[in-house]
């Protein structure tokens, strides 16, 4: 491939990253209407299938595309392209077969999970979302196979694709779904005289009996639409494929070596994703094993003194209470209050690592070209990028977070039926806030140490990482005066571990040394203002324009946060700009980016 076809680690990465914020908005606009469409109890159907889809998927998935990818870079980077396509070829082979067994063992889980677990009508929706896993195997070869290539426009539209499918697709066969069902059961009960119905090949006497057959297909349809999603991305990078190709042209490929045979090939891929794979089982077994030992520990704590418990929490308790949402005499109610809170925190937890994970995607086949080449300059520079880019975007966003931790809670529950919970959730989401920064750069140095060959290393610092946690749960959570917060205390000791023996082990092995002033002091510092400015005008609005949470979600408590975070934003950029910690790159990359460079360029602004 032509060098000018390559994208850089940050042209590579921002598109990712559009890509990435524009399906969460996807996401957002579906799941909304869908819960409007099937209720709650539609939406618990639906999740079902999600909770088994999802470890199922990963783990098939754990490393395979990794990979390719890497795999890929290297070889074109040593000009060996006939064994990049080869690389390409043996791994859609491999998806195949890896795709058909993971939709094999969800098809065979299905009815004994539905049945035991997830309830049976949950089994329609988990049998529409089989299929899915087959697809989004296959698709990660062309995925891998073009970010090798240093090419991430394919992935990122088909992410795109995919969640359009899932949006249109979904919402109109679950609204298609409970139209039918509602007119099945009106004409019914018109033909009856008003005493039953049969809706689905089920006789119902009510509406609320009605719903109870529609949902659960309704969901399904729902769940389809995901299916639709994959097939449709799928389809998407295969016609790309056949019409752009990989833009190899014939001197490459005559001139380059031949390339090793196809079992030595998948052998080292599977050689290279093993370990990724023994780190998605840690991960899922871990976020297992959390689950249990919070609410068991949880349960200990408010056995051994219910009155520190209480006293803790009592503004939360004591609304709750009076709006009978909870009762103080059962204590698996209170552990189930707590619990419900943490995970009130949790949705905006990976809000910004969602989007950092993309620097580590998009530097894996630039850092695998450069170290397998030994350019020492290419391999410094993409480290530090990916490192000093991860923390100007988290470091704002996380001190952002925590500075209006309250604010934020309050705009999107301050309405709800989670009100109440907002002063146990605000110093989670404070906490969690201020380890955005560590939580945001874990991924993209597992990464960077992938792409140097050490899949090792990230396996090891993960089981370390899991252990700390579960015995920070153990003894945290199970004590009385700290109780739910000892998890927000084990998650960020998890974090902190994978990324110390990551970034520890990054450096000594690359032999890289970080301008440690450009990449954290100097964006910290910045962000530190953007943090106080964001707090100090939230604050003083808020006084010259009181809250009222009983109204809209347009009221003066959501306008002055919107204020004060733009506020924050420009104090955050006039800062940068004058402690010279943006560089060049990290402009050129935006629309119009050249020029604004050369602007700020000539006012000695950039560093």
């Amino acid at each position: 491939m032509g060098s000018e076809k390559k994208q850089s680690v940050l042209n590579g990465a921002m598109m990712l990253m559009f890509a990435v914020v524009l399906v969460k908005v996807i996401g957002a606009l579906f799941k909304m209407p869908l819960t409007d469409m099937i209720g709650s109890v539609g939406r618990g159907y639906f999740n079902s299938a999600y909770e088994v889809y999802t470890p199922i998927f990963a783990i098939s998935m754990a490393g395979l595309p990794v990979a390719v990818s890497r795999m890929v870079a290297e070889n074109v980077a040593l000009n060996r392209y006939r064994e990049a396509r080869m690389v390409f070829r043996v791994s859609k082979r491999i998806f195949i077969i890896v795709g058909i067994i993971g939709s094999l063992v969800l098809l065979l889980a299905a009815y004994p999970y539905t049945h035991i677990v997830a309830g049976s009508k949950s089994l329609p929706a988990v049998l529409c979302v089989v299929p899915s896993i087959f697809f989004c195997c296959y698709m990660s070869a062309y995925r891998g196979y073009y970010e090798g290539l240093r090419n991430m426009a394919p992935t990122a539209i088909s992410q795109v694709i995919e969640a359009l499918g899932k949006l249109i697709i979904g919402l109109v066969l679950a609204k298609t779904v409970i139209v039918v069902g509602l007119n099945q059961y009106e004409s019914g009960m018109q033909a009856s005289g008003n005493i039953s119905a049969t809706v689905f090949g089920n006789e119902v006497t009510s509406l609320a009996e009605a719903n109870g057959v529609i949902n659960p297909w309704a969901a399904a349809a729902a769940v389809l639409g995901v299916t639709v999603g994959s097939i449709a991305s799928t389809a998407f990078l295969v016609i790309c494929h056949k019409i752009k190709g990989d833009g190899f042209t014939r001197v490459q490929l005559v001139n380059s070596p031949k390339s090793a045979p196809s079992d030595v090939l998948a052998k080292n891929m599977i050689k290279i994703a093993i370990p990724m794979v023994i780190s998605a089982l840690v991960l899922n077994i871990t976020n297992l094993v959390d689950t249990m030992t919070i609410q068991s520990r949880l349960i200990s704590a408010l056995e051994k003194d219910l009155g520190a418990v209480i006293q803790m929490h009592s503004a939360a308790f004591n609304e709750a209470v009076s709006l009978s949402r909870l009762n103080l005499n059962d204590l698996p109610e209170i552990k189930s209050y707590l619990w419900g809170a943490y995970g009130m925190a949790l949705d905006f937890k990976n809000l910004v690592p969602t989007i950092t994970i993309q620097l580590g995607v998009s530097a894996l086949p630039a850092l695998a070209a450069a170290w397998a080449v030994k350019d020492k300059k290419a391999t410094k520079s993409t480290v530090e990028t990916v490192i000093r880019i991860g923390m100007l975007i988290a470091l704002p966003a996380g001190i952002g977070m925590a500075a209006l931790s309250e604010p934020i809670l309050t705009i999107i529950y301050g309405r709800g039926s989670s009100s109440d919970a907002i002063s146990v959730v605000a110093p989670i989401l404070f906490v969690y806030g201020l380890a955005t920064p560590i939580m945001a750069v874990s991924t993209p140095t597992t990464n960077m140490l992938q792409a140097i060959g050490r899949t090792d290393i990230p396996v090891k610092s993960v089981i370390v990482a899991a252990i700390c946690k579960i015995t920070c749960n153990f003894i945290l959570v199970g004590n009385p005066k700290i109780n739910i917060y000892g998890a927000v205390a084990g998650t960020v000791v998890f974090y902190l571990v994978i990324v110390a023996c990551n970034l520890i082990s990054l450096l000594r092995i690359s032999k890289v040394k970080i301008r440690w002033s450009s990449v954290f002091v100097k964006p910290f510092i910045c962000a530190l203002l953007c943090g106080v400015t964001a707090y100090a005008a939230n604050g003083l609005l808020t006084r010259i324009f009181p809250v009222n949470t009983s109204e809209s979600i347009l009221n003066m408590g959501t306008v002055s946060a919107l204020i004060s975070i733009a506020l924050a934003a420009v104090v955050y950029v006039i800062s940068l700009l004058l402690i010279k910690g943006i560089a060049r790159e990290d402009i050129s990359v935006l629309p119009k980016g050249e020029k604004i460079a050369k602007v700020l360029e000539k006012y000695g602004l950039l560093g």
